[in-house]
């Protein structure tokens, strides 16, 4: 992991095409502005876990019925 320290209105570059500015510090949590192209899924990581979690949940159920059809 890679830990920077960045003020307000500084940036970070990720590759050529991904840009996290720091717009607001508050009391505790910090604001971040990503410019990053269209094509690029860019998920909160407990919204990430969710969909991940949903979608392994999914296929058991789906692993389940395919195995009852072939009996």
């Amino acid at each position: 992991m890679l830990i920077i320290t960045r003020k307000k209105g500084q940036s970070v570059m990720i590759g050529d095409d991904i840009e996290i500015t720091v717009s607001k510090l508050d009391d505790g949590s910090v604001k971040l502005g990503i410019q990053a192209p269209r094509d690029v899924t860019i998920l909160r990581k407990e919204l990430y876990e969710e969909i991940k979690n949903e979608n392994k949940e999914a296929m058991k159920v789906n692993l389940e019925y395919l195995k009852n059809i072939k009996k």
